[in-house]
């Protein structure tokens, strides 16, 4: 009767690991998140979460993406993005502050911001940077390029400083740019989307095992 017993417990304790919530991710941004251009399969969530899950991972990225969002914007809207629950934040935002020449030392405090309030929730922070432009000077295009890293040390969090990193690595490899890019120059298309994520994706799959 006791083995009995022990048999169903069992089967019930791993049942329930098998139908554990997956993990809750998500993706908060502008149009380089909400898939600005692109059909809906070719999207940066859709892309990433099909991804993820290809590999066995048990997770679901949800879209927070708003295009043509700053820095600014998205300190005004965290607190209600994050009103449902999530394991962990993907912050991808200062492409806008950047394409303005808005002040660095704005966008940081905003990051700032996004970043501590994500963590008072308990959520692991995945910080996404992009490259500042030069054609506001060398000395914009370096304080904004240290915004990244500079809240990496500040707020202990992961970060991946270049989105567009993987399709630097493949230009450089000799592949064209305009392979990877939409008319405006400025969105990827959807195989650009893909390579981004290709490049991001080992830093993000350490953050995520952490909750595996």
């Amino acid at each position: 009767m006791l083995h009995k017993v022990a048999f169903i417990l069992g089967f019930i304790f791993y049942a329930g690991l098998a139908q554990a919530d997956p993990v809750r991710l998500l993706a908060f941004g502008d149009s380089l998140v909400q898939g600005y251009g692109l059909s809906q399969e070719e999207g940066f969530v859709p892309q990433l979460e099909a991804r993820l899950q290809n590999e066995g991972y048990d997770i679901e990225v949800v879209n927070a993406g708003v295009s043509g969002d700053t820095t600014a914007g998205g300190a005004a809207r965290i607190d209600w993005a994050l009103a449902e629950p999530f394991d962990a934040i993907l912050i991808l935002l200062g492409g806008n502050d950047a394409l303005r020449g808005l002040p660095p030392a704005q966008a940081k405090a905003n990051l700032g911001k996004i970043i501590a309030i994500s963590q008072e929730k308990g959520l692991q922070v995945f910080l996404v940077g992009v490259q500042g432009p030069g054609n506001y000077g060398q000395a914009y295009q370096t304080e904004f390029d240290q915004i990244y890293s500079d809240l990496g040390h500040q707020f202990g969090v992961v970060v991946y400083s270049d989105i567009f990193a993987g399709i630097s690595k493949r230009v450089s490899d000799g592949d064209r740019l305009s392979l990877f890019m939409q008319a405006d120059g400025i969105h990827p298309n959807g195989l650009g989307v893909g390579v981004n994520i290709e490049g991001l994706l080992p830093r993000l799959k350490a953050l995520i095992e952490n909750f595996l």
